[in-house]
């Protein structure tokens, strides 16, 4: 029998493929029977590398698929897939030809079972967006201080603990007002909506009640308010696509921040909202500035007006300087009232002798003038005119003579209030060790040492007792 590949066994032996070559056949076999493809899944191992492919597996109770999906279809996706996510994959199945593997090279990717739920959102989103809910200039922003916080969300979840955690290590002084809601489920739109209606009028009649106390308007305690869910498939964030609850989101009095499911999560919420957060926490975050942060200011704060105050007080101290120094010496002042009295006197006596000078000769030009402009009949009146003349200058030396008197009157009742007139008359100065002046016995005290300014020098005291007139 011939057993080599020479005799007839060898019509009925099989065809030796090369490796490649074979690979390359069942991936053609693939591409023309099953391709393109949708498969649903399960997601496990999913990765990103740097280059930006994305590698993950598909899997179910029976078997897995390996996927890969690459740049430009991975920059499509709406949401960043994660372990556990059940997803359908539409794609075309090929063999990765190193190393053999069957693979599914994906085009598109979508959470399974949701693409009627998505595009019911895209549609809701567009006409609430074309009545201008989602406007930009609508929007609020959050008072960096705010008195207290209304939260919105459920009982039992696990947002609620992860919010007021935050808060309480940020701002524990800040008062936390809690209207709980369902976050899932058919009730949870309406409970989420009667969550807010309570917490509107709750601040707006705090508001009215400061108005009402303050006599003028005032800001609500409850100056924002927090919307909080964990993270979840969009079925279980599909309350927060409702329409009546983004409408009174839109009309509450306060800033309302959305902080619902993942940083990949969007919602009609989360648009309505005068601002969206990534998580619970980050929104719990992003209306708290920490206490330390704002005292440090506070302590910015405290030291800029302790240095005003300080530049206020020496300016204030040496201007006191300078009046005490102005006080301290009053004969300054008294000598220059003596030199304005000597210059005021030298004009005086000045003036009446111009004033003189200009009576005679106008005198002199009517007593020439009067024989020949006045008729022989009031040759008295000239006779007159020549007495008035001759008495002119002694009614002017009188008249300065008094002036005179009076101007070395007021000379000595000047000199008379002289510090130095007082100190002859038996008086002193008193000041003390600072150059304060001391003018009541209540301003010493025993053992004090002060200075006595007399007429001809100065003394230095020691007070011995005091005593009270």
């Amino acid at each position: 029998m011939n057993t080599g590949f020479d005799g007839p066994a060898h019509a009925l032996a099989p065809r030796i493929w090369p490796v490649g070559a074979l690979t390359r056949a069942v991936a053609d076999s693939l591409e023309a029977r099953f391709n393109p493809v949708a498969v649903r899944g399960e997601v496990s191992g999913f990765t990103r590398a740097a280059s930006g492919h994305c590698y993950f597996t598909l899997k179910d109770e029976v078997g897995q698929l390996r996927g890969a999906m690459f740049r430009r279809a991975a920059s499509l996706l709406d949401f960043a897939p994660r372990d556990g996510d059940q997803v359908e994959v539409r794609g075309r199945l090929t063999v990765y030809e190193p190393r053999g593997d069957l693979q599914l090279v994906a085009e598109s990717m979508q959470r399974a079972g949701q693409g009627a739920l998505f595009e019911q959102f895209l549609r809701l989103k567009a006409r609430l967006q074309a009545e201008g809910l989602f406007d930009a200039g609508r929007k609020r922003a959050l008072p960096p201080l705010p008195r207290a916080i209304g939260l919105v969300t459920s009982t039992g979840a696990a947002a609620l603990h992860d919010v007021l955690s935050a808060l309480a290590r940020r701002v524990p002084h800040i008062r936390v007002v809690l209207a709980p809601a369902a976050v899932q489920g058919a009730s949870a739109p309406g409970e989420l909506c009667q969550a807010l209606q309570n917490l509107y009028l709750l601040a707006q009649a705090r508001q009215a009640q400061d108005a009402d106390l303050m006599g003028q308007s005032a800001a609500p305690p409850i100056e924002l308010i927090l919307l909080v869910r964990g993270g979840g498939s969009i079925d279980d964030l599909w309350a927060f696509n409702d329409e009546q609850l983004a409408r009174t989101i839109v009309a509450s009095p306060v800033p309302v921040v959305s902080g619902v499911g993942h940083e990949t999560d969007f919602t009609i919420a989360d648009f309505a909202a005068d601002l969206r957060a990534p998580t619970p926490t980050a929104a719990a975050e992003l209306v708290s500035a920490p206490r330390d942060q704002w005292l440090v200011a506070l302590d910015a704060q405290q030291a800029q007006l302790v240095r005003a105050l300080r530049r206020r007080l020496d300016a204030e101290a040496q201007r006191l300087d300078w009046a005490a120094a102005r006080l301290g010496r009053p004969s300054q002042a008294v000598a220059a009232q003596y030199r304005r009295l000597d210059r005021l006197h030298a004009r005086l006596l000045h003036v009446h002798a111009l004033r003189l000078e200009r009576e005679r000769a106008r005198l002199t030009r009517l007593a020439e003038r009067l024989p020949r402009c006045l008729p022989a009949p009031l040759a008295a009146e000239r006779e007159r005119l020549g007495r008035l003349a001759e008495r002119l200058p002694a009614a002017l030396a009188s008249q300065q003579a008094a002036a005179t008197q009076r101007l070395e009157s007021a000379a000595l009742r000047l000199g008379a209030l002289a510090p130095q007139r007082v100190l002859e008359r038996g008086y002193a100065w008193l000041q003390d060790e600072a150059g304060h002046p001391v003018t009541r016995a209540a301003q010493a005290t025993p053992g004090q040492a002060l200075t006595a300014t007399l007429a001809d020098g100065r003394v230095d005291l020691n007070v011995v007792a005091r005593r009270s007139a």
